[in-house]
């Protein structure tokens, strides 16, 4: 175990089986055909601790891992990419979860879920990951482990009390439905909340990024990002409102797009950078991140995201 981890996430590990081009019509009684098919190592903590660890953070991880080879591929990726994995959990009662993806030809993405993402492994039992970090990504709010008020309110509570700064990407629920009103007394616990368009739209009932944004602070979270895929992001705090462009790059697949720029947005506010200098870096990972198949293909080293930014200039 590496005891000075600044960087640790937590939430869903999995496999993503991920199919391009699918052509709805069939040809035979049971058979349908498309463009490609492959199988990448996903899930939003994955997604974060690995691009974070790429990125040159000290990074570790707390998820739920099945007895399988699914999970042991999943346990491999991470750790040949720095991540610290002693604190996965590997139990029997459920399988590694996996999802399928049918993406388009314009990187946007349908997803299938089942029972084992359900699975909730009380992250809360084991919070002495967090003893060293200075920052911690909740990478699936709103779905297991935090679909549970009380492990929500466990992780931050001891976060908070370590001085950690919170950032907590979310998901819409997929089995229990949890509201912004279910977790009131958690919201003022994070520093930065990092929903997409979609689910900014699902839990504060608004159109607009800036209504919804005001949602988010109402309840006493401190830093809003709305993630706007293609349009870019808003970000809106107490001291004021901006918004950043995306990038001008041509998307193959927007799988794990918004997990690569969380963790951009997180390893570059450990490090100091101001808010809007950091969420310049987020777009260029999740940019990268895009122009590729699979979510942890693109971001190679924070060398690369910042000579992209570079040539943009």
């Amino acid at each position: 175990m590496n005891p000075n981890c600044d960087l640790i996430c937590i939430g869903m590990a999995l496999i993503d089986s991920i199919i391009r081009g699918f052509d709805p019509e069939p040809v035979s009684a049971s058979g349908y055909r498309a463009v490609s098919g492959s199988l990448h190592v996903g899930g939003e903590a994955v997604n974060e601790a690995v691009t974070a660890a790429k990125l040159g953070v000290k990074t570790g991880i707390l998820c739920a891992l099945g007895p399988d080879e699914a999970g042991n591929l999943v346990e491999q990726t991470l750790a040949g990419n720095g991540v610290d994995i002693s604190h996965i959990v590997r139990s029997g009662e459920h399988s590694t979860p996996v999802t399928t993806m049918f993406v388009r030809d314009d990187g946007s993405r349908k997803s299938i879920t089942n029972e084992a993402h359900r699975w909730n492994f009380h992250p809360e039992r084991d919070l002495t990951i967090l003893e060293h970090a200075k920052g911690i990504i909740l990478g699936s709010l709103f779905r297991a482990p935090f679909d549970d008020p009380d492990v929500i309110a466990a992780v931050l509570g001891e976060a908070k009390k370590r001085g950690i700064t919170v950032f907590a990407d979310t998901k819409l629920p997929n089995f229990r439905f949890l509201t912004l009103e279910d977790i009131r007394d958690c919201l003022p616990l994070i520093d930065y909340i990092t929903p997409n368009e979609d689910e900014a739209r699902y839990f504060t009932k608004k159109e607009d990024p800036g209504q919804m944004a005001d949602v988010f602070l109402s309840y006493g979270v401190r830093n809003v990002i709305i993630k706007l895929g293609g349009k870019g992001c808003y970000f809106h705090n107490a001291e004021g409102a901006v918004t950043l462009p995306a990038l001008d790059i041509h998307a193959v697949d927007a799988t794990g797009a918004g997990d690569n720029f969380v963790a951009g947005f997180a390893s570059e506010i450990l490090r100091g950078s101001s808010d809007k200098d950091a969420l310049r870096f987020a777009n260029a990972c999740g940019a990268i991140c895009a122009s590729e198949v699979g979510a942890l293909t693109g971001v190679k080293s924070r060398m690369q995201v910042l000579e992209l930014l570079r040539t943009l200039q």
